[in-house]
């Protein structure tokens, strides 16, 4: 089915509408054999708390952005090339239900689907656009180091390397890139370059550091890290916001309209397929 949908006009019609729902903030999505296999609303596990988020199966990428107008306007736009993407399920807990991770070198997450029909729907495309890709392309499946699930602020009130550090207004909390916990500026004080996920160093704590610099040493591999971030909070502002997280805290144009825009989307959450 989705042979017969590549040189389609419906096919070319749909990629096109997604393309202007992200506008110029958007990367191009026409790319030659591109097919848009299906659609809907997820709810997936950001830092501060759930939000809805709509996503786009191709049959060579996935796609989502943050909702402004639900089917009319997103902005935000990630794309993930599935060759890199993994899944893995999710126990349900309390009221996130129907959950499984997405794992990638560039970013994984956790997403909540409205039902255990839709769960079934997202994974069973997913995982046959993966292998029918890996397939196509004569590749394995990548052997690229993943990012980490970031535990979400909530989780943790103090330090989870030092235990002792308590957050607070004045003592942020900051994720370690490389293995997602979250940590107080002391104890993330140190940078490492991860290519895959930033091009420049970026947060990391203390035991990711260590255990970064032994295997470098090891392998006589040039360490591509800042010694010391220098405990400058303006030095890395902004650095630890999600990067598909709306500005919590700050006042922004469209506020209201966007919590509308993401609650419509929770009632109209359905997995649409167009294979």
């Amino acid at each position: 089915m989705v042979d017969r949908l590549v040189n389609s006009e419906a096919n070319a019609r749909r990629v096109h509408n997604v393309e202007q729902c992200f506008g110029s903030s958007g990367q191009p999505l026409g790319v030659p054999g591109r097919v848009l296999v299906g659609e809907g609303v997820l709810t997936k596990i950001c830092r501060k708390k759930p939000k809805p988020r709509q996503f786009f199966l191709f049959n060579d990428a996935l796609v989502y952005g943050n909702i402004i107008i639900h089917k009319k306007k997103y902005n935000k736009q990630h794309i993930l090339p599935l060759e890199d993407v993994k899944l893995e399920n999710v126990n349900d807990d309390g009221n996130l239900r129907n959950g499984w991770k997405i794992i990638n070198p560039r970013k994984s997450f956790v997403v909540y689907a409205a039902t255990a029909t839709e769960k079934k729907e997202w994974m069973a495309h997913i995982r046959k656009c993966v292998d029918d890709l890996l397939l196509q392309r004569g590749v394995r499946k990548s052997s690229k180091t993943d990012s980490p699930v970031w535990v979400p602020d909530s989780e943790a009130k103090n330090c989870m390397h030092c235990s002792k550090s308590e957050f607070s207004m004045v003592n942020r909390r900051h994720h370690c890139r490389h293995c997602g916990i979250v940590a107080c500026n002391s104890c993330t004080s140190k940078r490492w370059l991860l290519p895959l996920q930033s091009s420049k160093p970026i947060r990391v704590c203390l035991t990711c550091y260590q255990k970064l610099s032994r295997e470098a040493s090891q392998n006589n591999v040039t360490r591509k890290f800042s010694v010391n971030a220098g405990g400058d909070e303006k030095a890395s502002s902004g650095d630890d916001s999600s990067d598909d997280e709306d500005d919590e805290g700050k006042e922004r144009e469209g506020d209201v309209a966007a919590t509308e825009a993401e609650q419509l989307a929770i009632h109209d959450a359905h997995f649409q397929s167009y294979d």
